[in-house]
């Protein structure tokens, strides 16, 4: 192996949860999906954990955050993104406290919007004035469509996606994007997606629903987009058994999965982006 791959930055992906709102299985639901004995059909509230070098950030902290915690090990947060205010990517805001307690405030970045609806319904979290001391800590930072930022050195841009009426955000960071709860996008920013190698996006069941991508769509986002490699996330028990909708996927394309871990080359935007 040439001694320059030897050495090339990797950028890791853990998946957390990739489950819809209710995850799989749903309470009381007797649906075949919900009574598999696949692990790949247990599916968690939609969550994704990113690593490069030092770099640990956290995209989402829906209700079984403490949970994806503990099953992947992850120790250190230096930064926890939210793609939007709903309350499976958010209301886990609460069990962030231990990484509070090891490491100090912990930034959270998500647009104005979803601070502000934070700040309410976490008004303990957010509060300055006579905090509960064991409250998490937090440093709130608003980000904006068409406006990178950088955690540690590296440069994420916020990509604006349509999830019916709302405008929300999914992360390019480098050669990566991770879009969820996505029913359309605007040209502008489509166009912002072209190159990456690895593409995450939901595909919620084949029927068609008025916030998210139909399997069909997504896949019809994928040629689109023309990753070398996409993953499909926010999966509900409708879309079928793992096991069945992989074999009929197109190359390239694949159903993710609790705990799946996968990695390429990392390839660092940069400010001319």
């Amino acid at each position: 192996m040439p001694e320059s791959s030897k050495n090339q930055t990797k950028i890791q992906l853990t998946f957390l949860g990739t489950g819809t709102s209710q995850g799989i299985p749903v309470i009381g639901s007797k649906h075949p999906v919900c009574l598999s004995a696949d692990p790949r059909d247990k599916r968690l509230r939609v969550s994704v954990w990113i690593q490069i070098d030092d770099l640990s950030v956290v995209i989402d902290c829906g209700p079984d955050f403490r949970q994806q915690m503990l099953q992947s090990g992850c120790t250190v947060m230096d930064a926890l993104l939210f793609t939007h205010e709903h309350a499976d990517h958010t209301a886990g805001l609460d069990d962030i406290r231990p990484f509070c307690f090891a490491q100090g405030p912990i930034p959270i970045y998500g647009q104005e919007r979803v601070l502000q609806n934070l700040a309410e319904r976490f008004d303990y979290i957010f509060k300055e004035e006579n905090k509960y001391p064991g409250a998490p800590s937090i440093q709130a930072n608003t980000i904006r469509k068409n406006t990178q930022f950088k955690i540690k050195g590296h440069l994420i841009n916020p990509i604006e996606v349509w999830h019916g009426n709302v405008p929300i955000f999914g992360f390019r960071i480098g050669n990566v994007a991770y879009l969820t709860d996505v029913k359309s996008i605007d040209l502008d920013q489509l166009t912002q997606l072209i190159g990456v190698d690895i593409l995450v996006v939901n595909a919620l069941r084949e029927e068609e629903h008025h916030s998210h991508f139909t399997l069909q769509e997504a896949l019809d986002f994928t040629k689109r987009v023309g990753a070398k490699q996409t993953f499909f996330t926010h999966i509900s028990h409708h879309l079928g058994f793992h096991a069945e909708v992989s074999d009929y996927l197109p190359s390239g394309v694949h159903l993710a999965y609790d705990g799946l871990v996968i990695s390429c080359d990392y390839v660092p935007l940069n400010t001319d982006f």
